[in-house]
């Protein structure tokens, strides 16, 4: 399916609040309380398991359309766009929703350190076992 028929709205390329989920897709998709949905996001070609992230309705119609990982911090309250600051940009290759459509899958080919401690999966800095 095309981005094109999973969003809507005004679309700035530059600004996430500006693109919506289309109707269809806004209704299978179960948030918790804060209107947000886990985001696993895994490397393309490896299968690492790079991340988990947040994502509200903005962010995930943002990436559907730009293929630019973008999240919902919760800690600063806004919209991230992964690789704005630091330059380690997810390109997005697929978005899969589980199948209690409450959690979703982002498939991206990572530049750089994908977690904020400059590791290259944000589960390589704490292993338990």
């Amino acid at each position: 399916m095309s981005a094109d028929a999973l969003t809507v709205g005004t679309r700035d390329p530059e600004d996430p609040t500006t693109w919506d989920l289309a109707p269809d897709l806004a209704a299978r998709l179960k948030r918790n309380d804060a209107g947000l949905v886990p985001a696993i996001v895994q490397e393309a070609g490896t299968g690492t398991v790079l991340m988990l992230a947040w994502m509200d309705d903005h962010a995930l119609a943002y990436t559907l359309g730009t293929r630019r990982g973008t999240y919902w911090s919760r800690s600063r309250g806004e919209y991230w766009i992964k690789g704005m600051t630091s330059g380690h940009f997810q390109h997005v290759v697929s978005v899969s929703l589980d199948c209690d459509h409450d959690t979703v899958l982002v498939v991206a080919e990572q530049t750089g350190a994908a977690c904020h401690t400059g590791a290259h999966s944000c589960f390589d800095v704490d292993p338990l076992i």
